[in-house]
């Protein structure tokens, strides 16, 4: 399956049924008066978040999409039934993007979150609904409500728990595919993954998601190589595994040439917590690791938060490197909890001393 990560797609909603004008006529009633039911709302587009997608490729191929049209009234006072929703399947951590102001609609990151992208039109009202004490015979019925259309831009962030960064054929596919079931091929040249590729890391009872994006190179910023492209699913990755090949000949410029890009990209990127993975560890001849700390604290970032030699062919370093993931990530996941709980504790704070200072007449 070819993966495709951001589409242009063109949604409408259903219009709403017409009101129908009618009237009761039937023997033995002298005042029938009138009969005509309401129309149908129209349908609605949703956009729905499903766990066993990972590609936008259904939309490829087909980017209109609409709700249908709801049913007119009829006789009776019968009400037109409501047109069906256009139900939109899309990847767990897809956003809805506004094609004319650019602003992001709705990040779908919840499994089974539903987004109302368009809202069906309104069904009109039957003449029944005009009857008065002047007017026992109205005449007239209300059309339906025209439903919203717009053009909207889904873009798809791979959530994962490591993202694997670095320069083209630094190792990130093979030590995605040592540690875990995935399938990325393999090449001596530049520029093998052409697409990022998941992975499933178990380590006893505990399991992470592995992300293999495409290399960078320097220009990326400026569309040299693969560019930017895939870099946006980095964002939500919780840690990132910066790869450096071992047998570079100048490991710092490799190691700013990343950095570089990643800052260009998005600013806040930088400083997401890193580790330093330096592969090949079964080839180079490094007899000391070089002091990434050094280098960052120029930089004016974050430290790594480890730095390790391994090789992925030779089954080097690569438990300990296992082990050292999974203990970074746990952390990480406890900061996050603790920062989440000192930004909700004062708003709690807040709405209790209002709570406290009302009191009822």
């Amino acid at each position: 399956m070819k993966f495709l990560d951001t589409v242009k797609i063109h949604v409408r909603s259903g219009n709403g049924g017409n009101g129908c004008v009618a009237f009761r006529r039937e023997k033995f009633i002298e005042f029938g008066g009138p009969w005509g039911g309401d129309g149908g709302r129209g349908g609605n587009v949703l956009v729905q978040a499903v766990p066993n997608l990972n590609t936008l490729i259904d939309y490829r191929y087909q980017q209109h999409f609409k709700g249908e049209r709801g049913i007119d009234g009829m006789g009776k006072m019968m009400h037109g039934r409501g047109g069906k929703d256009c139900i939109l399947k899309v990847p767990i951590g897809t956003q809805i993007i506004d094609d004319e102001t650019g602003d992001v609609i709705c990040d779908l990151t919840q499994d089974g979150q539903i987004y109302h992208l368009c809202k069906g039109g309104d069904g009109g009202r039957g003449n029944l609904h005009f009857k008065s004490s002047t007017n026992r015979a109205p005449k007239q019925a209300e059309q339906g409500w025209a439903g919203e259309e717009k053009s909207v831009w889904l873009q798809m962030k791979l959530i994962a728990d490591i993202g694997i960064i670095g320069l083209p054929n630094a190792g990130k596919s093979t030590l995605l595919n040592r540690l875990s079931r995935a399938k990325s091929k393999t090449a001596a040249y530049p520029f093998t993954t052409l697409y990022p590729h998941l992975g499933v890391l178990s380590y006893y009872d505990n399991r992470l998601i592995m992300a293999d994006i495409p290399g960078l190179i320097a220009g990326a910023s400026e569309g040299v190589g693969l560019g930017h492209r895939f870099l946006g699913h980095v964002e939500r990755c919780s840690v990132l595994l910066h790869l450096i090949d071992g047998n570079s000949d100048n490991i710092k410029r490799d190691y700013n040439i990343v950095q570089d890009e990643l800052q260009y990209y998005q600013a806040e990127l930088i400083n997401k917590p890193q580790m330093i993975g330096i592969s090949k560890s079964d080839s180079h001849q490094l007899k000391k690791l070089p002091d990434f700390s050094k280098w960052a604290k120029k930089r004016n970032i974050n430290p790594p938060l480890a730095v390790m030699s391994f090789s992925a062919i030779a089954d080097d370093g690569l438990d300990a490197l296992i082990a050292t993931l999974f203990q970074h990530h746990q952390q990480y996941k406890i900061t996050a909890i603790n920062t989440q709980s000192e930004t909700i504790a004062p708003a709690i704070e807040s709405i209790e001393e209002t709570d406290s200072q009302w009191s009822p007449l």
